[in-house]
């Protein structure tokens, strides 16, 4: 089959942009290494739009935050991604968390079967000649970042991004943790794991002193990303910095005790059988026999057994906010889009959104046509904002999608109403911009009549 577009990179960007464009009536080349006997640091299979990191697309409430309020625009937009996550959902509370497995399968079989797709299995190491989406990800293979270094002119940035372990539920003691959400909100959705002081003391400790996987030569100077700490980097800064992170407390009362524990590691359901569990904000450098050893000290956890070690790997993007335009296209060689994590978004369902987007403009293009970004006041264009313009090219960093990046609310507002309103406004500017124009008043016949006939 013949294709109209080439999309390169078979992640959650670059599913999301195959999918809008073969809706869209065009016929799309996707191209994916995995299968082809290339593998990735942190991938396990071959299924597209993989997760390798959390099971969670994070909060899925559209009234309180930025990310809910994405998830839904991407709903209205007819998102793949939304739509397979929703099928595969597993319990996480206000969190859209899903069966990673069953998620990836539904999303890998929707683009096969679609008959304006042609999944391919290939290693991609030219830029195309033709119209394309470059969604490849962070983890592009060497020889394809290496043209796209020489296109741009640009040094690429890095940064490190990190896997966190998962555990076999039936090796969790759940006579020593138990099942809840804080604060009681929802469903009881993770398993809660007590430490007291000399515990926690101990298991700090542990963490500082534990043997890590050295850095490569070309890994040393990349920085961290915030949103995706590994924890014992987190230890270092300081004794407390976990009660008040991933091992917060707060709002989890010990069924035994009747309090708070002093820290708590929580454990979140990873697959629809609930069978794997992983544990929440655990991202590591520990070698693997460290990880064991460490993480069998926490009370719950002493017979755990592990479905997967956590692990670390690099993530590289380029300068978006110097080098494309409104459109997602670089500016200087304007057949090529980016979309993804690829552009300096951060996270999964802002990685599928960009893919969404990307596969929008390009659509319109093809068609002759303008397609307008999203308005700022959406989740969707604060998003693409920041990525296109909206911040320094020099200090470019990732970012997850967050109501910093929307036009701030005028006036003098309070707290407690503050998100409502941005989630209001997103809302009426999505529907606006979606709305077709009016069509443009006539003038009005000032001709003179017609004489009649005799």
């Amino acid at each position: 089959m013949t294709h109209d577009i080439h999309i390169v990179g078979g992640g959650l960007a670059g599913s999301e942009a195959a999918w809008q464009l073969a809706e869209a009536g065009f016929k799309v080349r996707l191209s994916e290494m995995r299968g082809s006997g290339e593998k990735t640091p942190a991938h396990q299979t071959d299924g597209l739009a993989e997760l390798v990191c959390s099971n969670s697309f994070r909060s899925d409430d559209a009234e309180a935050n930025a990310v809910g309020l994405l998830h839904q625009e991407m709903r209205t937009l007819g998102s793949l991604i939304l739509r397979e996550a929703d099928k595969h959902r597993v319990p996480a509370g206000s969190a859209l968390a899903v069966d990673r497995d069953g998620y990836s399968n539904g999303v890998t079989q929707a683009l096969a079967d679609h008959p304006n797709v042609t999944l391919v299995r290939e290693r991609v190491d030219a830029l195309p000649d033709g119209p394309a989406i470059l969604a490849t990800g962070p983890l592009t293979a060497a020889s394809l970042a290496e043209a796209i270094g020489a296109a741009t002119g640009a040094e690429a940035l890095a940064f490190f991004d990190a896997l966190a372990p998962i555990v076999h539920r039936d090796s969790i003691d759940l006579d020593t943790a138990w099942f809840a959400s804080r604060w009681d909100k929802g469903d009881k959705d993770y398993i809660n794991c007590p430490m007291d002081k000399e515990q926690y003391l101990a298991f700090h400790t542990g963490l500082i002193e534990g043997e890590k996987t050295p850095f490569k030569e070309w890994e040393k100077d990349t920085p961290y990303f915030e949103g995706c700490m590994p924890i014992e980097v987190m230890a270092e800064r300081g004794i407390d910095t976990l009660r008040y992170g991933p091992m917060k407390p707060v709002g989890l009362d010990n069924p035994k005790t009747g309090r708070w524990p002093y820290a708590v590691v929580q454990l979140r359901q990873d697959n629809a059988q609930a069978t794997l569990w992983n544990i929440v904000g655990f991202q590591t450098k520990l070698k693997h026999a460290d990880q064991v050893r460490l993480f069998r000290t926490i009370p719950g956890l002493q017979n755990a057994e592990f479905a997967r070690l956590g692990g670390l790997h690099r993530n590289t993007f380029i300068r978006s906010p110097e080098l494309l335009d409104a459109t997602l296209r670089l500016k200087n060689r304007t057949n090529l889009r980016f979309a993804g994590q690829i552009t300096g978004c951060e996270g999964y369902i802002e990685s599928a959104a960009i893919g969404l987007i990307a596969g929008r403009f390009a659509a319109a293009e093809l068609r002759g046509e303008t397609l307008s970004p999203p308005p700022p006041e959406t989740a969707l264009g604060a998003l693409l904002g920041h990525i296109t313009g909206g911040a320094e090219a020099e200090t470019y960093q990732p970012m997850n999608v967050n109501f910093g990046l929307f036009p701030p609310i005028e006036g003098r507002t309070k707290k407690a109403d503050r998100k409502r309103m941005y989630t209001d406004r997103g809302r009426a500017a999505l529907a606006a911009w979606l709305s077709p124009l009016p069509p443009s008043p006539q003038p009005a016949d000032t001709s003179p009549p017609e004489p009649a006939c005799a």
